[in-house]
């Protein structure tokens, strides 16, 4: 998880060329292009170089017409400029701590835990999110990352993985009956329970830095699109997972032509 922006989109997305389908709950749903040149966008929408046909962007920025497009959703945390919306109308749906005080992420300041503990609040979070998921579509977006999946893992005393894949589930159905592809973000862990999250592709972060990119490969194939924030970490990615998309992009994620962007694919 790196930096994340409240936002949705508005134009149409042309599918691109060689897009593979995968069945879905609402039956086929397009994929990203394999191996293609990809792009992550999350500080800011800008036109990437044109030989990309897969980028990511927040879900307030609109979808690139020349590319597969797939929007950014942090599904098991709040988003820092929503945290008082949260508070306001759903805190109910917010985790707390025994005396009652909403959890906050502490490496991400103003982030909020979404409390998926009980069916019931699963359902109603699917809802609330599931509702960003539909406007997803309706800005033409083809696939979603939903973030924070491995949220459970950093509060293991108050979340457990199997609260966390049966949400995801519920996640993977509305983005399938708006006929969406949807990722699994980062969360090595839960890449062996594939068949119950029914997630469609991966967008790993840092998996060449910490070892972890061959156990994607092995879960989703091709279909693993990388992203690594540092030069040696990108260069033995590429190195050794040649038939992937791998990107790398400076920490910020800032746009073409801000301080400190970087962005080289492979």
């Amino acid at each position: 998880m790196l930096p994340k922006k409240i936002i949705t989109g508005v134009a149409a997305l042309t599918l691109g060329c060689g897009v593979a389908a995968q069945t879905g709950a609402a039956g086929t749903v397009p994929l990203p292009p394999a191996n293609a040149d990809f792009d992550y966008q999350l500080g800011g929408a800008y036109p990437p170089p044109a030989a990309v046909r897969v980028v990511v962007r927040d879900r307030f920025d609109p979808p690139l017409s020349t590319a597969y497009s797939i929007c950014y959703v942090n599904g098991f945390q709040t988003q820092p400029g929503e945290s008082a919306w949260w508070l306001a109308h759903h805190p109910d749906l917010l985790l707390r701590t025994a005396t009652g005080t909403p959890v906050r992420d502490p490496d991400w300041p103003g982030e909020y835990i979404l409390d998926i503990s009980t069916p019931t609040k699963r359902t109603q979070l699917a809802e609330v999110v599931g509702s960003w998921i539909d406007g997803c579509a309706r800005s033409g977006y083809q696939g979603v990352e939903i973030d924070n999946l491995d949220t459970f893992t950093r509060f293991p005393g108050l979340l457990t993985s199997e609260q966390a894949i049966d949400y995801a589930r519920r996640l993977t159905d509305r983005a399938h009956l708006d006929r969406l592809a949807i990722a699994q973000k980062n969360t090595v862990e839960l890449v062996g329970a594939r068949a119950r999250t029914g997630y469609d592709f991966a967008i790993a972060e840092q998996c060449s830095q910490y070892g972890e990119c061959a156990a994607y490969t092995a879960g989703y194939g091709q279909q693993v699109y990388m992203v690594e924030y540092r030069a040696t970490a990108f260069r033995r990615g590429c190195a050794r997972f040649a038939n992937v998309s791998i990107v790398l992009r400076d920490r910020d994620l800032v746009a073409t032509g801000q301080p400190g962007y970087v962005r080289r694919s492979c």
